[in-house]
């Protein structure tokens, strides 16, 4: 047993009976040791005391508390989208296309350039009071958006974009630490809320903002409230700080090298660039594209909030279809296929059966989201090479999907309408299903700067 215990950690200990009867102090020490590792096999991969596929109460505040904090990745920057006719004109603001333009692409700007501090700040604090940080940050930067002024509008949008960073990259590592066994199904729910969050706040910002009478300022910033929830609910996961051996704290506190000289690791990265592109730039402009081809401001949010609901199908559809029924790579281009249809569909005729075209984009979008976020995940071998894979793949990628809604509006500004926009998107459509296909090989990215094979199951 001990023998076995000590294959489980980074440190071997010795079960020869020579080196047992030689220094009874160190067979003490390593016997304390010993006890101390099972009780963390027993106890699962991350936590000690706490079951690690989530069974039991603390398994399942866990994972209420993981639901809450992902349910708040998204509203507080999809709800301006629906709000940017009152934003550009409408309202006291009176920003131009660019300005809105910018201010849709701030966020994704922040989830690149910020998704390299992120593991250094999980290392620093751990990842359970870095997350409370998160919630900290999307709180503030919602309260000072509502300040009148444009200066307050985009700084806020900055701070709110800062701690959804460190929340796309430090959760997927806290699932894979805390649910080997179940990374799938927990990467699944994880897809699913974040496009319910999206869902939620593009569906509700404009009929609550009509039905209370706020300013768009003040319906922007209601959309804290439910960070609130989340950091309380979170709260008692602070008792419940992992246990690392001293060598797992040593490799805690260098980030993992090499990543970027490997292929597998590009393609991931390309792969959630592309589709982070095509789905922000979307889902900034496809409700003034409804809008400009005569549908009613509630109905354009209504169809964003439509397309939300439908990816949160297919964000649970593609993980489970990747791992039981077809090769991931083939769901990729499935997912690809799917979003170019619903594209077609809008510049042929927008007006003519808009649900069809939103299931078509929902499903695909939310199937690539979910996809590339599984392949974060499985393309690492440990908590470590998902914190370092994640942070590359979102910094590399959320920095080229913010050119997506810039691109878009100053196509549609040069050209007066919407026809080279999408026709854009639609050929970005190509290299990222094959991105997908060369990341959705069976293969684990190393540290050591080689890229091995996965056992076939």
């Amino acid at each position: 047993m001990e023998h076995e215990i000590a294959k489980a950690g980074p440190e071997r200990v010795p079960a020869g009976p020579e080196q047992v009867s030689a220094d009874p102090e160190r067979v003490s020490a390593r016997s304390e040791q010993v006890s101390v590792r099972s009780e963390q096999v027993s106890a699962g991969p991350g936590r000690a005391g706490d079951e690690g596929t989530g069974r039991g109460r603390a398994g399942w505040l866990l994972v209420a508390g993981i639901v809450l904090l992902t349910l708040n990745l998204r509203p507080a920057l999809v709800a301006v989208s629906p709000l940017t006719p009152l934003i550009g004109g409408g309202g006291t603001g009176g920003l131009s296309s660019s300005a809105i333009s910018l201010l849709t692409s701030l966020p994704l700007l922040c989830f690149g350039l910020l998704a390299p501090v992120s593991p250094r700040v999980g290392r620093r604090l751990g990842i359970e009071r870095s997350l409370v940080v998160a919630m900290a940050l999307v709180i503030a930067g919602t309260a000072v958006r509502a300040i009148p002024d444009t200066v307050a509008l985009f700084a806020g949008t900055v701070v709110i974009g800062a701690g959804i960073a460190i929340g796309n990259v430090l959760l997927p590592s806290l699932i894979k630490r805390d649910f080997p066994q179940r990374v799938g199904p927990m990467m699944g729910m994880f897809s699913m809320t974040l496009f319910g969050g999206a869902a939620v706040a593009a569906g509700l910002t404009v009929p609550l903002q009509h039905a209370s009478g706020l300013g768009w300022r003040a319906m922007l910033a209601c959309w804290g409230a439910p960070a609130v929830l989340a950091a309380v609910v979170w709260l008692p996961q602070l008792r419940s700080r992992s246990r690392l051996s001293a060598q797992g704290v040593r490799d805690a506190a260098h980030p993992v090298r090499g990543l970027w000289r490997q292929p597998l690791a590009w393609h991931v990265t390309a792969f959630m660039g592309l589709q982070s592109l095509t789905y922000y730039a979307a889902t900034a402009w496809i409700p003034t594209l409804l809008q400009s081809s005569g549908t009613s401001q509630g109905t354009a949010g209504w169809m964003l909030s439509f397309s939300s609901l439908l990816g949160i199908a297919g964000s649970f559809l593609a993980p489970v279809v990747a791992e039981r029924q077809m090769p991931a790579g083939a769901v990729a281009v499935l997912s690809s296929v799917l979003c170019a249809g619903g594209i077609a569909g809008i510049l042929a005729a927008p007006a003519a059966v808009p649900y069809l075209w939103m299931v078509l984009l929902g499903l695909g979008q939310g199937g690539a989201i979910s996809l590339a976020l599984l392949f974060i995940v499985q393309r690492a071998p440990d908590t470590r090479h998902v914190a370092q894979l994640s942070s590359m793949a979102q910094s590399f990628g959320y920095v080229l999907a913010a050119f997506g809604p810039l691109a878009l509006g100053a196509l549609h500004d040069a050209t007066g309408h919407w026809t080279l926009p999408l026709v854009v998107l639609l050929a970005l459509l190509v290299p990222q299903a094959c991105f997908g296909v060369a990341a959705g090989r069976n293969r684990h990215v190393r540290a050591d700067d080689t890229t091995t094979a996965v056992p076939s199951r």
